[in-house]
């Protein structure tokens, strides 16, 4: 078969097929150009899941009359100049294979003017042959609308999905450019309904608040961080606020959206093992890195990107995600159930509250049968009790059950023996080394719970994860401090390892040894296991270090293998006390003052809570002391 030139249509097509996958592709790629055109305002418009119409409208920068039908052909882009461009591109597009790939695969039209021009240009394509070029009046922007997609092409076609879920596709996208652009508005319409708007105030914790409610909104913290070139902001979910997939981990570099394996980990990594295994962590981060050390022209969609500086750029994410874990109170608040209030009577049910103007006139009616009460009157005020000072010594765990406390007066529900609760008292946290003395241990519960009191607050500590997560961190401080001692194996363990593995094995032979591990090379893709930590005799099955072994990373730098993380927290679990097993006060005492000393007591290795929190409040309002 001899050797020929493709025509230019067939060359559209296979350029189309990599850029364009399905409506949401297209959506991405128009939205993309509106953000770079300056806009503030965009529109996107879908009807039966993009497959009927996609209709997106910016108010941006428009296209020059003259430039409008070069702007559909392939290669031709406003954004660079020559390929020396490519070394610090800080655009979403560059390519100029958007509106091509669109025209060559949809019934396109484009709306444009310009804030200059006196009127617009309204151009139709289909199918990459042009239908129609016209002035229009319109206002400043481009609207651009793409419909029947994939109309000539029905083989491409028939791998679309059903509408709701070509749908799905569309509206994450849309989310994920509200996320990563909170300084533009952004309109999301789903077959004549409006999905949402974003106001374009720059308020990132307005739009999650929008996007996943009040909940998921009220369980972040706030992460802000800058290392000369690398700048972070944005929000961490609370542990507890995990998925059971990455779906909700949103991250993007210099405005853009991206999928990073590096920063995957660095996230993961900075959770530790606050996260339950299998578990990841909710969180929106905006980063701002030097253009010239991140190389966007990786993949067609542009979603892949690499980094020069790869492990600065881990270190930089991870240690910023730990700091801010470190810094807030990750104790679990416990929220006891609400009773169900009762349904209101038919009678009522056609009562509505009444208007603003209502209130007032009522008030107005009202206000001359009352007594007049000068302003100056004095106001009767309950005396607030001095606080008590701080027990050192811990109660029996019996004593508990024996030791009455005065109770409050249920008339006063707000003075009690400590300083009313507020929102900021809930929030301090327990573990700081100042707060030791004020903690006092009341109790326990089934040889498991061990009752503190602090702050307006109740703490049930679990001893066993407590105990875990006390020998875990020791046995870590061992690792760090190389104090690990090894255990020969006789005979030596022989594993085979691929190319790869041999690789890793040879570049962090200094790290295993630290580890306690001796291992040498014994000929073709073999080697030889002499010695393994004596810590972890588990690991000297082969299958076990191998997964250790994978688990090292080639863009992360050196670390601590996950594998032997999970075998420390393993270990750690058996050495420690278990539930139902009692331990006298006096061993309480003594793991809440190792549990003090700890970097991150909050959760054992396993990523279990080792303490739970009810507030003052929360009880009183279950006693119905408040209202």
């Amino acid at each position: 078969m001899s050797i020929q030139l493709l025509d230019n249509e067939t060359i559209n097509k296979i350029a189309a097929g990599e850029v364009i996958e399905r409506p949401a592709s297209i959506v991405k790629e128009l939205t993309e150009n509106a953000i770079d055109a300056g806009a503030s305002a965009v529109t996107i418009e879908i009807r039966d899941g993009g497959q009927a119409l996609i209709r997106v409208t910016d108010n941006g920068s428009g296209i020059p009359a003259g430039e409008v039908r070069e702007a559909f052909v392939r290669h031709a882009t406003s954004k660079i100049r020559t390929a020396e461009d490519l070394n610090g591109v800080q655009s979403l597009g560059f390519r100029g294979e958007a509106l091509s790939s669109i025209a060559a695969v949809c019934r396109t039209e484009i709306i444009t003017k310009t804030r200059s021009a006196l009127t617009g240009i309204r151009f139709l394509i289909e199918g990459g042959t042009e239908v129609l070029f016209e002035e229009i009046g319109a206002p400043e922007g481009t609207t651009v609308i793409a419909r029947d997609i994939f109309f000539h092409t029905p083989v491409r076609r028939k791998f679309l999905k059903s509408p709701a879920t070509e749908a799905a596709h569309v509206s994450e996208l849309a989310e994920q450019l509200a996320l990563s652009h909170p300084e533009i508005s952004i309109r999301f319409i789903v077959n004549g309904q409006n999905r949402f708007s974003t106001s374009g105030n720059g308020s990132l914790k307005d739009i999650i608040y929008q996007l996943y409610g009040r909940e998921t909104a009220a369980a972040l913290l706030e992460i802000s961080a800058e290392d000369g070139p690398f700048r972070i902001r944005g929000f961490l979910g609370r542990p507890e606020l995990s998925r059971g997939s990455r779906a909700m981990e949103h991250y993007c570099v210099n405005g853009r959206y991206i999928k990073s394996s590096v920063i995957a980990k660095a996230i993961e990594d900075g959770y530790g093992n606050l996260m339950m295994q299998r578990s990841f962590p909710v969180c929106v981060l905006l980063l701002s890195i030097d253009p010239g050390k991140v190389d966007v022209n990786v993949h067609p969609t542009k979603r892949e990107v690499r980094f020069s500086e790869p492990e600065t750029v881990y270190r930089f994410v991870k240690d910023t995600v730990q700091d801010t874990l470190r810094q807030a109170e990750l104790s679990r608040e416990m929220k006891l159930a609400r009773e169900k209030e009762e349904a209101p009577s038919p009678k009522d049910s056609h009562k509505r509250p009444p208007e603003p103007f209502e209130v007032k006139r009522s008030e107005q009616i009202i206000k001359p049968f009352l007594p007049d009460v000068p302003e100056s009157a004095p106001v009767l005020r309950v005396a607030e009790p001095k606080t008590p000072p701080a027990v050192s010594a811990p109660l029996p765990a019996a004593a508990s059950a024996v030791t009455g406390r005065e109770q409050d007066p249920v008339e006063t529900p707000a003075v009690g023996k400590h300083s009313p609760v507020t929102e900021k008292d809930v929030q301090l946290a327990l573990f700081s080394r100042e707060h030791r003395e004020s903690v006092r241990l009341v109790g326990e519960v089934f040889d498991t719970y061990w009752i503190a009191e602090w702050n307006d607050t109740m703490y049930l500590i679990d001893q066993h994860a407590a105990h875990e997560k006390v020998n875990y961190e020791r046995f870590m401080e061992a690792f760090k401090k190389q104090e690990v001692v090894s255990q020969r194996l006789m005979p030596p363990l022989i594993i085979t390892l691929t190319a790869r593995e041999e690789a890793l094995v040879e570049r962090e032979q200094e790290l295993f040894t630290s580890l306690g591990y001796e291992i040498e090379h014994f000929g073709g893709h073999e080697y030889a296991v002499r010695a393994v930590p004596d810590i972890l005799p588990s690991v000297m099955k082969d299958a076990l270090l191998k997964d250790m072994i994978g688990s090292l990373s080639e863009e992360t730098g050196n670390g601590i293998p996950e594998m032997i993380i999970e075998k420390t927290a393993s270990m750690s679990c058996k050495a420690s006390v278990k539930g139902g097993q009692h331990i006298s006060a006096e061993e309480a005492e003594r793991l809440l003052d190792e549990m003090f000393r700890l970097k991150d007591p909050y959760n054992c290795p396993h990523g279990r809570p080792t303490v739970i929190r009810l507030t003052r409040q929360e009880l009183e309002r279950r006693f119905k002391r408040q209202v």
